[in-house]
């Protein structure tokens, strides 16, 4: 039975926790609210209150760490509004306990936001080159994590997350003047986020950088007016005056080196 930590039980890791349980691991998992503790451990994993910040990690870590073989790290950058975190300080301080806990495997759940919009098609062999902080501060701390040749480390590169209540369209709807209608959307259901990082453990895989967006590219314009309809939302309406730029997203390599057949191809 492998043991396996999840740091970071919320949309994503709660969900991935849960399977992983059925398919017979064993699973620690963190959350930074004291209300999630009860709703975690309700589910059978051992949950810890853990909170990192960038000066020191509050929480029982090594305890969470403890006898782990696979660590998770789902903890996005909170970088909206006048929040501006160093992130890749607070992953900094997560690396010695990482060590001395002997962990072999670390799993990071990173974002295409990593790459540039440049209107090209995007293999893992693309040089990232964010132009968002958010896509920086991943970037430098995929290379902080895959340096370090105490662990091994995977990095999985979601596009735009979809799934439950989650879709974009609820923020879009009724806005005006939005940009990039012509740009490709890059989009994943949470049913495949569970599949590929599944599969990424069951297949020992790791040392990897996998892109994992669902193979299906309509434009913006088409793609949010068609689902604004389908949910009975305002539809959003883009400026068309303005070239557009995006970039599409290949995920081909979670298809042949894993093996995945996407769940959700057509979002």
């Amino acid at each position: 039975m492998k043991n396996i930590s999840i740091l970071g039980c919320g949309w994503l890791g709660l969900p991935l926790a849960k399977s992983l349980l059925e398919k017979g691991f064993s699973v620690k998992g963190s959350t930074t609210s004291l209300e999630k503790i009860s709703l975690l451990e309700q589910t059978g994993i051992l949950t810890f209150k853990i909170f990192l910040d960038e000066n020191e990690i509050h929480g029982d870590i090594e305890s969470f760490l403890e006898n782990s073989e696979i660590l998770i790290i789902d903890i996005p950058p909170k970088l909206r509004g006048n929040r501006n975190e160093n992130f890749v300080a607070k992953i900094q301080n997560l690396i010695p306990f990482i060590e001395n806990a002997k962990v072999e495997k670390v799993l990071f759940v990173s974002s295409t936001s990593v790459y540039a919009d440049d209107n090209s098609t995007i293999t893992e062999a693309a040089r990232p080159h964010p132009e968002t902080e958010g896509g920086k501060q991943l970037l430098e701390t995929e290379k902080l994590l895959q340096n370090n040749k105490n662990f091994k480390t995977t990095i999985v590169r979601f596009g735009g997350l979809i799934g439950g209540n989650r879709h974009p369209v609820y923020f879009l709807s009724g806005k005006q003047n939005l940009e990039n209608p012509e740009a490709p959307v890059n989009l994943i259901h949470q049913t495949d986020c569970i599949g590929i990082l599944e599969s990424i453990i069951d297949k020992d895989c790791f040392g990897e950088i996998f892109n994992a967006v669902a193979p299906f590219h309509p434009s913006r314009k088409d793609y949010y007016t068609q689902k604004a309809t389908e949910f009975g939302l305002a539809i959003p309406e883009f400026d068309t005056a303005k070239s557009s730029v995006g970039k599409t997203i290949n995920s081909i390599k979670v298809e042949s080196l894993l093996n995945y057949t996407f769940q959700q191809p057509c979002l």
